[in-house]
């Protein structure tokens, strides 16, 4: 005879697998309320976007590069350092000077997006490191974004296609260059367009060419 149990059983209502199981059926066959179901994506896009980012610091090549380069010039990238989060869809990802990057977790339908993604922002936290930018200095920010949109794959053929830019001549040279001047005009401390062309074309051949830490564009 089996012996009796000092616990009583447990009531599934109570459980809290079956109330996580529960959630999740109600979830996949849409009687979840909105507002749970826009919780739940989120949380897959965060899952998801976490999972990519822990595989690109481990092997991806060009963010694995910056990683070293920006740990050899003093400015050590840690994990928690990227942060996934919700973004508004206009932006994929940016770069806070005071040693974070965010990821719009929402914004990338392939991990190629948000390796060149990131990439592209750790461009920009090597430059800070590097060669302490001043990011309200129109002319700093816009050398920096011509590097970080020429270095990262960014501008690679398949991306602007995607974009609905093609040009058969000087494609590369295109779009660094729209995107720049797209990144410079958000500035709050530029007035117009033309104050974001103008500071883009002032230092345009130098940090066109300016390859660092690579030693050409990829």
């Amino acid at each position: 005879m089996a012996p009796a149990s000092s616990a009583p059983p447990v009531d599934p209502a109570e459980s809290q697998a079956f109330q996580r199981w529960l959630k999740k059926a109600a979830l996949l066959t849409g009687f979840a309320t909105p507002e749970e179901q826009q919780r739940y994506n989120e949380e897959q896009k965060h899952l998801r976007c976490e999972k990519w980012k822990n595989e690109l610091m481990y092997y991806s090549p060009s963010v694995v590069f910056m990683l070293k380069h920006l740990k050899l010039s003093g400015c050590a990238v840690p994990p928690s350092n990227i942060v996934c989060a919700p973004c508004d869809l206009t932006r994929s990802g940016g770069f806070n000077p005071a040693g974070a990057i965010v990821l719009c977790q929402g914004h990338f339908a392939e991990k190629k997006h948000m390796e060149d993604t990131l990439t592209h922002e750790l461009i920009h936290m090597y430059d800070h490191c590097k060669f302490k930018v001043d990011w309200y200095n129109l002319r700093h920010h816009a050398c920096s974004e011509i590097r970080a949109n020429s270095l990262s794959g960014d501008c690679r053929w398949l991306r602007e296609l995607d974009r609905g830019h093609v040009s058969i001549s000087k494609q590369h040279q295109a779009c660094v260059r729209r995107r720049a001047i797209l990144s410079v005009r958000a500035n709050p401390k530029c007035p117009d367009e033309a104050a974001a062309e103008r500071a883009v074309n002032e230092v345009w051949e130098s940090c066109f060419n300016d390859t660092r830490p690579f030693d050409e564009v990829s």
